[in-house]
């Protein structure tokens, strides 16, 4: 493997791995459990203010949306 090769396996595994992306997954998976969607339900639990700045599982700063509304709304 050269220096400009990257290791994806790698880099997934330490990311996915970390005690931080582990505390939100669960939290993710809170929020879902909360708002009654089931597995291989294609809606999505948004955060009005993310996870990852800060934002809270509470009731008021998460709603039931379509996947393609999360997704282009992002982290915002």
């Amino acid at each position: 493997m050269t220096m400009a090769e990257r290791d994806y396996e790698a880099e997934y595994e330490r990311y996915h791995s970390s005690k931080q992306a582990i505390a939100h997954r669960a939290m993710r998976n809170a929020a879902r459990r909360r708002a009654g969607l089931k597995k291989g339900d294609c809606r999505e639990v948004d955060h009005v203010e993310p996870l990852s700045s800060g934002g809270s599982n509470s009731e008021e700063n998460t709603r039931v949306v379509s996947r393609n509304t999360n997704r282009v709304k992002g982290n915002r």
